[in-house]
């Protein structure tokens, strides 16, 4: 099952290091802003410096992830009567079955985060997983979640891009990619790189954030809610599941399916729980407060005081105004149904490629 959130916030409060990779909070939050928000702002350019744009962003965001979500950074729609973390570990699970993940396979997580899902999929497949992420913080926090577990025998990371992994063709039993190629600058590139290390028959499955069919481009207020989706996830730009598609044919995969997994939960018989609702909060319990309006003032009211107190380092505050942008827009977003961020998608490499 996934891990608990810390109830605490003392994570998000860390003391950067010297010589840290982007350890000036204050400096980096307002560099990733002015990629969205400056005067020459524009897709192409956040697209011309993604890896350093998404650096930035998860070097500001983890440890306010951690603390408000766990340590898989990912959602899931919801069962009635089915818990926050059950449903997460259930999203997983589902991958991990669609992709034929078993015992003795070597499995890809592409864009990985601490390691939570890999972790889960692991525990529950018994198969060995590498995680790939270009960003060090992240991979550090994955080790040592492992440790801790007692799960290093059956995972490992590499820190690379997943675009351009270095890895042999032909390597691995399969991938999987939990929110996480929306990162991509290119989705042929980064899909074609995947078809390549894949081994001909295995299955690549993931969730891709897209926006929907109800998407009117021409709609100021959904042209916001974009930008702000966008801004608040540090995402080059949102693509239609139409693209994504193409771009898996593109690159050599037979699509075997595809579908909105959160869509099919709305519309489906049984009673759900939108993949939203944990950021639109809860005033009955300790967790569910922090998401709340007021939670979310009491944590940004925190952040300044520390600031001042030079408990927290300077920047702190502006990173929960970006994160809070990402709530607001991607609450929304899946309101309208203008957005999903569970574009189910399995793939398979032929096996003659």
């Amino acid at each position: 099952m996934a891990v608990k959130r810390e109830v605490l916030p003392f994570q998000i409060f860390r003391k950067r290091a010297a010589g840290e990779t982007n350890e000036d909070v204050a400096v980096t939050a307002d560099q990733f802003r002015d990629r969205f928000d400056g005067k020459d702002a524009s897709v192409e350019g956040r697209k011309s410096h993604a890896t350093t744009m998404v650096n930035e962003y998860y070097d500001l965001v983890t440890d306010f992830y951690e603390y408000g979500w766990g340590q898989a950074f990912h959602f899931a729609p919801r069962y009635e009567g089915e818990s926050f973390y059950e449903a997460l570990a259930r999203h997983e699970y589902y991958l991990a079955l669609h992709g034929g993940f078993k015992a003795g396979m070597t499995v890809l997580d592409l864009g990985c985060g601490v390691g939570g899902p890999a972790r889960n999929i692991a525990r529950f497949a018994g198969c060995n997983i590498v995680g790939v992420n270009n960003n060090e913080y992240q991979i550090g926090r994955a080790r040592r979640y492992d440790s801790r577990l007692g799960l290093s025998h059956l995972l490992n990371y590499a820190k690379t891009d997943f675009c351009n992994t270095g890895f042999d063709s032909n390597q691995y039993d399969g991938a999987y990619a939990i929110e996480a190629t929306c990162h991509a600058t290119d989705k042929v590139k980064c899909y074609s790189e995947i078809f390549r290390v894949i081994k001909p028959g295995s299955c690549f499955v993931c969730y891709e954030w897209i926006v929907t069919d109800k998407y009117d481009h021409s709609n100021e207020e959904h042209r916001k809610i974009r930008h702000g989706i966008e801004l608040g996830n540090s995402l080059p730009t949102l693509e239609t599941a139409k693209q994504v598609v193409a771009a898996m044919e593109q690159s050599g995969f037979v699509v075997e399916e595809s579908y909105d997994v959160c869509e099919q939960f709305e519309s489906g018989p049984a009673k759900n729980i939108t993949w939203y609702n944990p950021l639109e909060g809860s005033y009955t319990n300790l967790n569910g407060l922090k998401a709340t309006p007021i939670g979310r003032v009491i944590t940004s009211s925190m952040c300044i005081a520390l600031e001042a107190l030079r408990l927290a380092p300077k920047g702190t505050f502006k990173t929960t105004q970006i994160l809070e942008e990402a709530a607001v827009n991607l609450v929304r977003g899946g309101q309208l149904g203008i957005f999903t961020p569970a574009f189910f998608v399995k793939a398979r490499k032929p096996l003659t490629a």
